[in-house]
Formats: C-alpha cells, sequence, structure tokens
C-alpha cells in the first residue's frame, strides 16, 4: 500500500472521471506518494497550512500507470507514479483534519 495526500478542492475535480491526477504530474511528470512510515512527517511538511487532507490509499498492485521508488532531497526514497492515478486503484480515502499543523493519521 502506497499513500497520497490531496485536498477536498482537488479531490472533487475528479470525482466524476476514472482517474485522478495530481497538479505535480503535469508540473514534474509525476505524483508524489509516500510509504506509510513516511505519510505523517509529509502530511506536516507540505500540509500544514492547510485546514483538511484527504489520504489516498493505493494499491499498487493496481496501478496502471508507472510505479517507482527514488531518492528525494531529503534523502529518503519515496514512491512516485508516472502517469494518473485510475479510481479503482484507490482503494480507500480518509479525511484528516490539522489540528495545530499536525495530523492524527491512524492507518489500520
Amino acid at each position: 500500500m502506497i499513500y497520497h495526500i490531496t485536498t477536498p478542492d482537488l479531490h472533487a475535480k475528479f470525482i466524476a472521471t476514472d482517474y485522478y491526477e495530481a497538479p505535480s504530474l503535469q508540473l514534474e511528470g509525476f505524483i508524489h506518494c509516500s510509504t506509510l512510515v513516511q505519510l505523517k512527517a509529509t502530511a506536516e511538511r507540505y500540509y500544514s497550512e492547510v485546514p483538511e487532507i484527504l489520504v489516498y490509499y493505493i494499491d499498487e498492485k493496481l496501478l496502471e500507470s508507472e510505479l517507482k521508488y527514488e531518492m528525494a532531497t531529503i534523502g529518503e526514497s519515496f514512491p512516485h507514479i508516472y502517469g494518473s492515478i485510475n479510481k479503482n486503484a484507490i482503494v480507500s480515502v480518509q479525511s484528516y483534519p490539522n489540528r495545530s499543523g499536525s495530523f492524527d493519521i491512524k492507518v489500520v
């Protein structure tokens, strides 16, 4: 399982489609994701000013686009999806409110 963080506004744009594309796909050529170990730190590093985040739980075995693990500038290897995320690969979507710059992310 890998995880992608988005916002309710971005999520709403893709509800009626069969795929999801983050803005980074056009800007950088891939969609940023995290492993479970990286998820909370990623949320707090990049979304501390956002009132609510949504986390896509993605079954990488169902992805139609290419998935690569690549080294980021912080010295960790992160999953990157090179293409759109087909909706059937998103097995769950969970909402997490911002609690003073922190997210109480519990993945079961």
